[in-house]
């Protein structure tokens, strides 16, 4: 036990200058490497030597590979999704899409055809199926790469019946109306300052929307109103400076929209709704 606790140590004093989370990381990749979770990790530590796997994978998030793609997994609402190159990275902020539709349906049986607008290895998707299993959803997104991750992470979840899984441009060629549709789409300016590791590993095309990280938000603004169905809900993930630009872009489509804030207290949504 005290060879793992030091290894942690030492495992976060060498991420510190390339990780926001140095000792989270650490764990993560310990557990990973101990093949148990990082709760058992933490609360019970096996008494045995540190894996040589460890060392290897932390030579690895030492050059800013994330983590996820290490371990190859990553946790997301109640579900876990293998994710890997060419696929964005599931991220925390993100969840509040899925808070933010289960406030707006409450009590009722809630959405019954659900959208995914570039799904990667189908977070929002697969996650919003999981709290509502009544419902059926379709994802769409231009990278063959994501679709075969979201079909993956949809067959290893049970939700395979359930998901159709098309590539595509946005909700172009769309006719059918959904009740929830959720977008986290690459809202990044092309020269902005990112964290270790991020445009290095990361898809270009997961991340980046032009000069002002606003191209996206303008091809959606008029496609969202056509498939929106009354009463239902758009959640659109935003930059947490964006909530002006991206909310003047939607305005004159037709759609109301309030912004929804992370758990930091940053604007981290736009959830839109017929007026």
């Amino acid at each position: 036990m005290k060879s793992i606790d030091r290894a942690l140590t030492d495992a976060a004093r060498q991420l510190e200058p390339s990780s926001d989370t140095p000792r989270l990381d650490s764990e993560l990749l310990m557990a990973e490497a101990l093949n148990i979770d990082r709760d058992r990790l933490i609360l019970s530590p096996p008494d045995r030597q540190v894996p040589k796997r460890f060392w290897d994978m932390l030579e690895r998030r030492k050059e800013g590979e994330p983590v996820a793609y290490i371990t190859g997994r990553r946790a997301f609402w109640n579900i876990e999704l293998h994710v890997g190159p060419g696929v964005l990275v599931p991220r925390p902020d993100s969840e509040v899409l899925i808070a933010s539709a289960i406030e707006h349906f409450g009590a009722s049986d809630g959405p019954r055809r659900i959208l995914d607008l570039g799904t990667g290895p189908g977070t929002l998707l697969l996650a919003a199926l999981d709290v509502w299993p009544n419902a059926t959803g379709l994802g769409v997104d231009v990278s063959r790469q994501a679709l075969s991750y979201a079909s993956a992470n949809a067959r290893r979840l049970g939700f395979e019946g359930r998901v159709k899984l098309v590539q595509g441009n946005w909700a172009e060629g769309l006719v059918e109306k959904f009740d929830l549709i959720l977008c986290n789409p690459p809202y990044i300016a092309e020269d902005a300052d990112l964290g270790p590791g991020v445009r290095e590993f990361e898809p270009d095309e997961a991340l980046f929307a032009g000069r002002e990280g606003l191209d996206a938000y303008r091809a959606l603004a008029p496609q969202l109103p056509r498939i929106l169905d009354k009463g239902g809900l758009a959640a659109i993930e935003i930059g947490s400076d964006q909530a002006g630009a991206v909310t003047a872009l939607l305005a004159r489509h037709g759609l109301h929209s309030r912004i929804a804030q992370d758990l930091a207290g940053r604007d981290r949504a736009l959830l839109l709704t017929w007026v």
